[in-house]
């Protein structure tokens, strides 16, 4: 493979444009942070979640946290003009959090869209994945088989995204394993969820008026993941399968594509304000308790009023 060894892969090629980034993470993580703390209080102190079959959505957050961990380090060398951490071990555990992370949310946002998918399409039969919410265990077998997928991360090098840069073969077959492993983990969850999509929206079309308000509920919960999945995963796996094309036929404005995979990337960090409006669909009551806890006083008025005149509404 021809490597132009007077370019710094690690190197951001245009230093603007990553000064950018790093106050767009600022962001996130501000807004982040405090947001997932407070979900984390009312998923502990008001819902309790460990009684209340709230075990996968607990998860989310816990790889949210993962997301926050890093995002400050991130922005930090985006500010100084580098695409990565100078120091190898930061670089490979930041890297390695991250990678956990969206594998963390998608198995778990995955796995409440099977959830309703059972609850609605085949209403009566046996739905092991409610069998598995009542099991803490399951969660923890989940996070110990996502560990396997982040490895090929951590094997060799895959610094700055430079697969297939090098000649050795063993580098390359490497290489080839982890963007198998970074593709199938994203597009097969999507397409399970499109199918699952599909079949709700077309059971609650046939379904009787009496019906309809569980099946909109459950209608919320999958599109709400697919609008997570859409903003958040999707254009960065386009990205990265332009970068490699562009990486194996040596385009001379690869530098732009870098720019656009990265800047999507940093975009794509916006799953941990997104991923409680899926709390919000997943629990009844989520909204209200949030509201409840930590809206202030004048404003929890306000919505108590509105409330009360759309009850008052005739019918």
């Amino acid at each position: 493979m021809y490597v132009n060894s007077t370019i710094d892969p690690c190197k951001a090629p245009n230093r603007f444009t990553y000064e950018v980034l790093s106050w767009v993470m600022v962001v996130e993580y501000v807004l982040g942070l405090p947001l997932n703390l407070s979900v984390l209080y009312i998923f502990i102190f008001r819902y309790k979640f460990w009684k209340n079959k709230s075990i996968f959505l607990f998860n989310i957050v816990v790889a949210d946290f993962l997301l926050m961990v890093i995002l400050p380090a991130k922005a930090y060398h985006y500010r100084h003009g580098q695409r990565r951490s100078p120091i190898k071990a930061v670089c490979k555990t930041m890297h390695f959090l991250l990678c956990l992370n969206r594998g963390a949310s998608i198995a778990f946002l995955i796995t409440l869209s099977i959830d309703r998918y059972f609850n609605v399409v085949h209403l009566g039969r046996r739905n092991f994945v409610k069998a598995l919410k009542k099991t803490p265990q399951i969660s923890i077998l989940i996070w110990v088989l996502l560990l396997p997928l982040t490895i090929p991360t951590m094997v060799n090098t895959f610094e700055c995204c430079n697969s297939f840069d090098n000649t050795t073969f063993l580098n390359n077959v490497t290489d080839l394993f982890r963007e198998i492993v970074y593709f199938t983990q994203i597009l097969i969850p999507f397409i399970i969820l499109v199918y699952c999509t599909v079949r709700i929206v077309y059971r609650l079309r046939r379904k009787t008026v009496g019906e309809k308000t569980k099946l909109r509920r459950a209608v919320l919960v999958v599109i709400s993941v697919v609008v997570v999945f859409t903003l958040c995963f999707l254009p960065i796996t386009i990205a990265r399968a332009v970068l490699l094309v562009a990486r194996l036929q040596y385009w001379q404005r690869e530098y732009v594509v870098v720019q656009v995979y990265d800047s999507l990337m940093v975009l794509s960090y916006i799953d941990c304000l997104l991923d409680p409006l899926v709390y919000c669909f997943c629990i009844s009551g989520f909204k209200d308790a949030y509201m409840s806890t930590f809206c202030p006083t004048f404003l929890k008025k306000k919505l108590l009023k509105a409330e009360l005149a759309l009850e008052q509404q005739p019918q």
